[in-house]
């Protein structure tokens, strides 16, 4: 009996000593949990909002119905429509964003004809690429630990699909563009969350191979020999899951209304690429301008091993007030040049209606507290940065000349939103829009020239350089 008090006396005190040794440093102890309970006493209000939200989606209680009227849909400065696309379970907006840019720039240059690009093509090189970077990434490495936060940024992502208008220019000219009806979408270029993950993990396999022909001393030649031979491997993997790029094609321009215009001629990717874009390199048109408040204004940036190629540029920019970045959009609009642009999208978005406002939504009475972090401190603690690209189209302009609303074409579908594209008000685009992609013909000179500065460089962790998605 003795021992059976001794042995229960023995439970007790050790499991009070772990109590106290899980709350003596902040953690939640029985007395502080009493006080949070005490402080959520329940009024009949907040019963019924409890039973409310119990059979209820959030965003559908917190809609703020004085906001909910007819939208309006007109827009004094609009580019031309052109079809909508749907980059269906993937990470490829802003490659979608890009085409739309550059299709549009062609059936404004040539004012008759219409090209529907592949992604599947440039993907297939996209991906292909991004391999070859991690993997030199590895081997430029591998005489750092494990641990080494440099290291940790390639094994955490060997591949993805996500990107910035910067992959679209660096690989638009290194690669060429080919139609989409001669490289159509496959069911992986659709959905790749499969096939990353898979050609993931035999990356940093990879990778672990070639971190010990370095650590063994091997010779540079011996092991660019065996880099070569395993994206020989990633290589055959993506032709399997997205097609096998063409190396040319026959093809025919099409006019607005579908109709072939002249011959069909024999292409290779490259002069397909001349014919819609230009004999001119697409790197050196355009400047990309942010706007993240954390930083000085009016200087250069460039993104370390923020880039889609090993041999291509790194992601620079130039931070700017909006007030400066929306005078640029407002001007390319004008001359009917769309845009590449990029945005915190998933922030008070009426999904339903296509249409993003700072007042859609009202959290803070439905929970009884506010959310009252500006842009700079959302983007400093993760809660807010750049999510998706879309196709800045339209703006509608005031009697004082100020933007009132703006315009995207998204890449959801035809049926997603407005008829597919997405409308704005301009305080919206004032807390969540990051990034905006202009030609350098709409830039003032003395940002221009600002652009020319010697970038800070920043690291790739940074919570506001996350690629488009």
């Amino acid at each position: 009996m003795m021992n059976s008090r001794k042995i229960f006396l023995s439970l007790t005190l050790g499991f009070a000593a772990g109590v106290m040794a899980q709350t003596a440093d902040g953690g939640l102890s029985p007395q502080i949990i009493s006080e949070i309970q005490k402080s959520h006493k329940m009024c009949a209000g907040s019963r019924a909002l409890a039973n409310a939200m119990a059979s209820n989606s959030i965003d559908n209680l917190a809609q703020n119905h004085a906001n909910a009227g007819e939208l309006d849909t007109y827009f004094s400065v609009e580019t031309p429509k052109q079809s909508i696309t749907d980059q269906q379970s993937s990470g490829r907006c802003w490659m979608f964003s890009g085409f739309n840019v550059l299709r549009s720039n062609f059936a404004q240059r040539t004012d008759s004809l219409t090209v529907e690009l592949s992604h599947g093509y440039l993907f297939f090189w996209d991906q292909l690429e991004k391999a070859n970077l991690f993997l030199q990434g590895v081997i430029d490495t591998a005489k750092k630990p494990m641990d080494d936060q440099r290291v940790q940024f390639f094994f955490k992502n060997p591949i993805n699909d996500g990107g910035t208008f910067c992959g679209v220019a660096d690989l638009v000219d290194k690669y060429g563009l080919v139609p989409k009806s001669v490289m159509p979408e496959t069911y992986s270029s659709d959905n790749t969350s499969r096939m990353a993950r898979l050609i993931s993990s035999k990356l940093r396999e990879f990778g672990l191979q070639l971190r010990q022909m370095v650590s063994d001393g091997k010779k540079p030649a011996a092991i660019t020999a065996e880099k070569t031979k395993m994206l020989g491997t990633v290589y055959r993997m993506l032709a399997m899951t997205i097609g096998e790029p063409p190396a040319e094609f026959v093809y025919a321009f099409k006019d607005k209304k579908g109709r072939a215009v002249g011959e069909a001629k024999k292409y290779t990717p490259m002069t397909f690429r001349n014919e819609v874009v230009g004999n001119e390199p697409v790197n050196g048109t355009f400047i990309m301008a942010m706007n993240d408040p954390r930083r000085e204004y009016y200087k250069t940036y460039e993104v370390e091993y923020d880039r889609h190629t090993y041999d291509g540029h790194n992601w620079k920019y130039i931070n700017l007030p909006m007030e400066d970045i929306e005078r640029m959009a407002v001007a390319s609009l004008k001359d009917g040049r769309k845009m590449y642009s990029s945005y915190d999208v998933g922030k008070m978005l009426d999904r339903k209606r296509g249409y993003a406002d700072t007042e859609n939504y009202d959290y803070g009475s439905l929970f009884g507290t506010t959310f009252g972090m500006d842009k700079a401190q959302r983007i400093s603690t993760f809660d807010s940065g750049s999510t998706h690209a879309m196709t800045l189209t339209a703006v509608d302009i005031d009697a004082e000349g100020k933007p009132v609303k703006w315009k995207v074409e998204n890449s959801w579908g035809a049926s997603w939103g407005q008829n597919g594209c997405l409308i704005m008000t301009d305080r919206w685009i004032r807390e969540y829009m990051f990034r905006l992609v202009v030609d350098k013909k709409y830039v003032p000179a003395d940002i221009l020239k600002m652009n020319e500065q010697k970038p800070v460089m920043v690291m790739p962790e940074d919570p506001l350089f996350l690629p488009d998605e």
